[in-house]
């Protein structure tokens, strides 16, 4: 078989790139699971224990790392990925399920969190002070925002100015 001399320079110039098609694809492809936290699991911001406090944690799988890492707070989970400056591969991101577990001492009930219904603004506290609810059903959603106030959102409508770290030195009153 002869190859034209076209064919034989686009061969060899895909040549470099056919073994970069596949790169990634085991990072994406194979299922991530969430973490479930223990008494010695640590936020990634500030060390706090996440199992010392109430309202909804958040763990964050980047590519290239073996273990997640931990938020003790969903409102630190969107600072840190609604960052502009916000540059690593993110392979899964999940929070818990504030319809199922428990606020006070959640744990488990752990779910993709861009699947998630949002409740920002309530006056339900979590580890940082003023927190973003999550929510796998939008009626638990809208339950709770009746209850305890603020507005339901998607994920994909959760802005980076609704996630504001600077509640929590505010509401520590143990100081």
């Amino acid at each position: 078989m002869k190859l034209s001399r076209r064919t034989f320079l686009l061969a060899a110039g895909a040549a470099p790139v056919l073994p970069l098609l596949g790169c990634g694809k085991s990072d994406t492809a194979a299922a991530v699971a969430p973490v479930e936290i223990d008494s010695a699991t640590a936020c990634e911001l500030d060390g706090m224990l996440l199992a010392d406090y109430p309202g909804p944690k958040a763990q964050i799988h980047y590519a290239g790392t073996a273990a997640p890492v931990f938020f003790c707070d969903t409102v630190e989970m969107f600072a840190a990925l609604l960052r502009p400056e916000q540059v690593r591969a993110v392979r899964a991101v999940f929070v818990q399920d504030m319809g199922r577990a428990d606020w006070d001492k959640p744990r488990g009930h752990w779910f993709d969190a861009r699947s998630g219904i949002y409740v920002v603004g309530s006056r339900r506290h979590g580890s940082m002070g003023p927190t973003i609810a999550s929510f796998a059903a939008e009626a638990d959603a809208k339950k709770f925002a009746s209850e305890y106030g603020g507005k339901v959102l998607p994920y994909a409508e959760v802005k980076p100015e609704m996630a504001d770290l600077g509640g929590g030195a505010g509401q520590d009153t143990k100081m």
